[in-house]
């Protein structure tokens, strides 16, 4: 059956500690948290998933830090689980990140879902010191160490780009973290498959992008087929313009989909003039409307 993933983001800080119990109030089973770094005065980068390439709509929007922004919501929440969507992971250090991570999911009590992907902006990893060259092969490094840490054992490591002596990290969660990977290139669909627990569609700008999520979710199954790993649990994270019927959220569930994420705004269209009031109300909305009718009528 479906779960349903709230997602608000680059809007007023202050309004997370509301829009979080509002959420898990209203059933929904996630909350999406996106990952941002900082944002070049100059840049002839692209950006992938605006039809233009544009990105100046991110000029002056507020992140918090993903993992920092989810402690401070698990703090007032006791069922929902955070994705992170996405991690720009390979600009970060391994253990950092895998030490941050495993902190956020012990004080949440095992919510913490680890969305993790490549940033499409050099300047991301200029800035951080890291190199933008074999950044897929580091994530897949990366991956590995930060699986081995969230054990609790000992762990070394002694790949190409990372080597640790044998190290452990206190205290991990009593279960292992998810890792779900992002990303829509054929690499990154093989990273999902072979390496993780899951995938996150990154969403479409605005435009109706059905017919290429079904192509890729096909490919996921291929995938996990080639790699002899398609009884392991998978969830399939999207966004999708077909979210808000009950049919399209049929549709979605016959494609594949586990996770569906909703919106009530368009971050691509600027800066947020929505009051908390407002958004409180279109969550409601949705979820007496659309979503528990829907699941009511699934079971």
């Amino acid at each position: 059956m479906l779960r349903f993933a709230y997602t608000e983001s680059m809007c007023n800080p202050a309004m997370y500690p509301e829009l979080a119990p509002a959420a898990e109030r209203h059933g929904f089973d996630t909350y999406l948290v996106p990952d941002s770094i900082c944002y070049p005065r100059h840049s002839d980068a692209k950006y992938p998933y605006t039809a233009s390439g544009d990105r100046d709509f991110l000029d002056g929007c507020p992140f918090i830090d993903p993992l920092i922004q989810i402690a401070a919501m698990g703090a007032v929440t006791e069922r929902i689980e955070f994705l992170t969507f996405v991690i720009k992971a390979p600009v970060r250090n391994p253990v950092l990140l895998a030490k941050q991570a495993t902190s956020t999911a012990v004080m949440t009590n095992n919510r913490l879902l680890l969305g993790i992907g490549l940033s499409p902006w050099p300047e991301d990893y200029q800035v951080c010191n890291q190199p933008w060259k074999r950044r897929g092969a580091r994530l897949d490094e990366m991956i590995e160490i930060m699986r081995g840490l969230d054990s609790g054992a000992y762990f070394g490591y002694e790949g190409e780009f990372y080597q640790l002596p044998e190290i452990k990290l206190c205290p991990v969660p009593s279960q292992q973290t998810p890792i779900l990977v992002g990303g829509h290139s054929d690499a990154a669909l093989r990273r999902a498959a072979r390496l993780s627990d899951g995938w996150v569609h990154a969403g479409a700008g605005g435009r109706d992008d059905t017919l290429e999520l079904e192509k890729i979710i096909k490919r996921l199954h291929e995938l996990r087929r080639e790699y002899s790993v398609e009884e392991r649990p998978f969830r399939i994270f999207a966004l999708s313009a077909l979210a808000y019927t009950p049919e399209g959220l049929s549709r979605l569930e016959s494609m594949g989909v586990t996770d569906v994420g909703v919106a009530f705004r368009d971050p691509y269209a600027g800066a947020d003039t929505q009051p908390l009031s407002e958004k409180l109300a279109l969550m409601q909305q949705y979820a007496e409307g659309v979503m528990k009718p829907w699941l009511a009528t699934a079971s």
